[in-house]
């Protein structure tokens, strides 16, 4: 049988990997501080990762296959240091946010990444990752290196694809405001495939995993028409929404997936070679669909770490030149 540690194995897509190796007849365990269960029919094994001791519990184990989500380097190479010569093979899911070029379209895995994280210095979520590439890299066993652009589905806490099911939803036959359009694009994939391409130990190498790059005016009118919206879509110029303090891409006061104009390549990076090794894509309206129930189940109206509630979108709707 299969042995795979998951190192995580609780959160979101950390979770959804573990139930696919469980799925496929894996024995998993997974490792975790322990503050959410971890899927039924695997192990889960009590650490914190900030403990030099974490790994102690699996120290005189082998494994067939170790997976790490960690966008800390440190935990990498605290990892890699504990468990690297216990498994044939380990997978580590880092981000696009690795490269350096937010310009230049269709870049693929060979375009320049930021400067990686040493110890000590402040964090940085690309260099953290940059530097958790390297640790995985350098392991004496094969290793994949999974780049995932925007990672959307249902549970995702982030916010940032399920506000705009929520807003239109919860605008009915209202106003709804929306960033500039003209020339804006999106590049999404599905947790789900994500973590169905994080399960095979044959994989090597590096591989962006996400989806093609559509134009955003089209992927929010699909989301309007699946959640159900009759009213009116307003864009708002890109100059007078900085004025209102309304933030790009996620966060507090922000309008989701909304970038400068300066970052096209964010979001038209190459999947070729996630294609090519079998990366598979969920049809989008069945993503928007689960997200959308996802939103009516939590609530349109709730606290969101992303995205604008309905009262300041209808005040700067209001305030629009």
């Amino acid at each position: 049988m299969t042995r795979v540690l998951v190192l995580g194995g609780t959160g979101w897509l950390s979770g959804r990997i573990a139930e696919r190796w469980r799925d496929a007849g894996a024995q998993v365990t997974c490792l975790a501080r322990g503050g959410r269960p971890a899927p039924a029919g695997t192990v889960l094994v009590h650490g914190d990762r900030d403990d030099a001791e974490a790994y102690a519990a699996l120290r005189h184990q082998q494994w067939d296959e170790i997976v790490d989500v960690s966008s800390r380097a440190d935990h990498v190479r605290g990892a890699v240091a504990a468990l690297g010569d216990r498994t044939q093979h380990w997978t580590f899911v880092s981000t696009v946010s690795v490269y350096a070029d937010d310009v230049t379209t269709g870049a693929d895995e060979t375009a320049a990444r930021h400067p990686a994280a040493q110890p000590g210095d402040a964090y940085d979520y690309a260099a953290e990752n940059v530097a958790a590439e390297d640790t995985v890299l350098a392991l004496d066993v094969p290793t994949s290196v999974i780049r995932p652009g925007l990672i959307v589905g249902a549970g995702d806490q982030t916010d940032r694809f399920g506000y705009w099911a929520a807003a239109f939803a919860r605008a009915g036959d209202g106003p709804v405001l929306v960033p500039p359009l003209e020339d804006a694009q999106a590049q999404i994939i599905d947790v789900d495939d994500v973590a169905a391409f994080a399960v095979g130990t044959e994989r090597t190498g590096i591989a962006n995993a996400t989806g093609d790059s559509v134009s955003l005016r089209t992927l929010l009118e699909v989301v309007r028409t699946r959640a159900g919206h009759t009213g009116e879509v307003i864009e708002a110029p890109p100059g007078w929404l900085e004025e209102q303090g309304v933030a790009y891409w996620a966060g507090e006061r922000s309008l989701p997936l909304w970038l400068p104009a300066d970052m096209p390549g964010f979001t038209a990076r190459s999947n070729d070679a996630y294609r090519r090794a079998g990366g598979t894509f969920t049809p989008l309206v069945d993503t928007i669909d689960a997200v959308r129930a996802d939103e009516q189940q939590r609530g349109y109206d709730r606290v969101r770490r992303s995205g604008l509630t309905r009262e300041d979108e209808l005040a700067l709707l209001d305030a629009l030149p």
